[in-house]
């Protein structure tokens, strides 16, 4: 891997228009572990791609990219999950509904089609709970959260099973586990949405801490691009952060060491 001096960082999470990327140049980090400069030049960019191999085309190919996106799929699911969401509930007090449990690689699979209509939608989400029922002990289903985002798993899954290269780079992580971890293993008190509405006061909350980490708030204060929601966009500079632990050697894999799934690709939530 490359050291932080060299290193290109990206953090990204999904969004409504696809990926939502906060990327950090060679140079710009602090020797500060986890944290970027707020000297002049090294601002960090924010861009929005329609699908990840757009996103993995437009960065080197030595970029180490952390991705709030579940990697590695279970062929049976435990309780829990895979694995490392049941490791990280613990630590988010509050906050651990957050972490939604991944069912099997089959369910995940079972319907892959373009859902044009609502009806059409909530029918593949039963028939992917069909399949996770029986693979999974005790049996369960599918929450709309979690096939909400099956789409978007595939995508980084597909990329990774073709390209091996790409599972020494990009790492899966997970927001509130990353701001838990910058907050000094104590997780954030507020949310960042409720109801389905921005909380503000939760962004605040993460707003400041991530300054604590580097960030300037002008560059967190503006405008999401296009296609992105705000809380996207904090979740991406926080991912961001936690590319640049992983290259210096201070992000903690969930478990450690980090599961393989049949293809080889490491499960596991760094932070």
């Amino acid at each position: 891997m490359t050291s932080a001096a060299t290193a290109v960082l990206v953090g990204v999470d999904g969004c409504k228009a696809g990926w939502i990327a906060v990327r950090c140049d060679p140079g710009s980090i602090r020797r500060n572990p986890g944290s970027i400069p707020r000297n002049p030049g090294s601002t960090p960019s924010v861009e929005v791609f329609d699908n990840f191999a757009a996103l993995l085309a437009a960065n080197s190919d030595d970029a180490v990219i952390a991705v709030d996106m579940p990697i590695g799929l279970p062929e049976f699911s435990s309780k829990g999950g895979r694995g490392p969401e049941a490791l990280v509930r613990p630590l988010l007090g509050a906050r651990q509904s957050s972490v939604f449990s991944i069912p099997s690689r089959a369910a995940l699979y079972a319907d892959k089609g373009d859902f044009t209509t609502i009806e059409a939608w909530y029918a593949a989400h039963r028939r992917a709970s069909d399949v996770a029922r029986t693979t999974s002990d005790p049996p369960r289903g599918v929450s709309i959260q979690a096939f909400g985002i099956f789409a978007k798993i595939r995508e980084i899954d597909a990329l990774l099973i073709a390209r091996a290269d790409l599972r020494r780079r990009v790492f899966e992580s997970h927001p509130e586990v990353a701001f838990c971890r910058l907050n000094g293993d104590k997780a954030m008190q507020l949310p960042k949405r409720i109801k389905g509405s921005i909380n503000p006061a939760g962004m605040a909350e993460r707003k400041a801490l991530l300054c604590r980490h580097g960030y300037e708030m002008d560059f967190l204060d503006q405008a999401p691009p296009k296609g992105a929601a705000a809380d996207d966009f904090l979740d991406a500079a926080a991912m961001m952060l936690v590319a640049g632990r992983i290259v210096s050697g201070e992000a903690r894999p969930f478990p450690d060491p980090p599961l393989t799934d049949r293809f080889g690709i490491p499960v596991a939530i760094w932070a």
